[in-house]
């Protein structure tokens, strides 16, 4: 998956660029859509530092072999970001987990 490719995952669901960010809690890592996103006057990116963003974002997805669990979870949830609340895609890493908790 490439930033481009996660970009209109995000766009052909939810019909906004929302921002994504990793979060690791109780010992479990998370991919969230976060309820910013760039069309609002607000966020704090520029599109091409968004893109940026999201291209260390599926750099990272690739590597630790999320992706698919990602695009299954994004097809078949019915949540969507709201304020204050992030949809949150587990990721199954498996025993590659262990290189994220320290």
């Amino acid at each position: 998956m490439t930033g481009k490719e996660l970009h209109q995952l995000l766009l052909d669901k939810w019909g906004h660029s929302y921002d994504v960010q990793f979060r690791r809690t109780q010992g479990k890592i998370f991919l969230q859509v976060m309820w910013k996103y760039l069309e609002q006057a607000s966020f704090p990116l520029t599109e091409a530092e968004y893109q940026e963003h999201l291209e260390s974002i599926a750099n990272y997805l690739n590597a630790l072999g999320g992706t698919e669990q990602v695009q299954n979870f994004i097809a078949q949830t019915r949540d969507r970001p709201r304020l204050g609340k992030a949809v949150s895609i587990p990721l199954d890493l498996g025993d590659r987990a262990s290189e994220w908790i320290i």
